[in-house]
């Protein structure tokens, strides 16, 4: 048994030119490769193996993020089931020369340990702290139900 606070990881990027669109905005498909990233070694961290995405629930996209905006991700695992993790996703975007911050994305993504063989193997058991890892550890059991459900269609 591990704890969430042991599985944090936490990147920062600094927004180029080109990581952005036309409008001056970063590109999704790149944020959504550093969630990617930033999960994957959660996971890896958590389960002390390579661990690969499984599947990507939702990444909501709630404010753009700018050319010379310091991205910062922060990835955790919320909640293992067998051979599965969920791991939470944080997106925060400040601009220094304002002194904004503010919070941009979210996203939940589910990833597998894997052994020598490539073949799924148990991940260790993750023990929540905190009331706020307690509800995402709740909150993940739910949208684990969810997924199942669609999966089964």
């Amino acid at each position: 048994m591990k704890k969430v606070k042991d599985s944090i990881i936490t990147m920062t990027e600094l927004v180029l030119p080109h990581h952005t669109n036309q409008l001056g905005n970063l590109l999704g498909g790149q944020l959504m490769h550093w969630i990617d990233i930033c999960a994957a070694l959660a996971s890896s961290k958590h389960a002390q193996r390579i661990c690969v995405t499984a599947s990507v629930d939702r990444i909501n996209f709630l404010h753009p993020i700018k050319l010379g905006d310091v991205v910062t991700i922060k990835a955790s695992v919320n909640r293992v089931f067998n051979t599965s993790m969920e791991v939470g996703v944080k997106v925060v975007a400040e601009n220094h020369t304002k002194g904004i911050q503010r919070h941009t994305n979210s996203a939940y993504l589910t990833f597998v340990g894997l052994d020598n063989n490539e073949k799924p193997v148990k991940a260790p058991e993750i023990i929540p702290e905190s009331d706020d890892e307690k509800r995402r550890f709740d909150d993940a059991l739910t949208r684990r139900e969810k997924r199942l459900q669609l999966r089964d269609k």
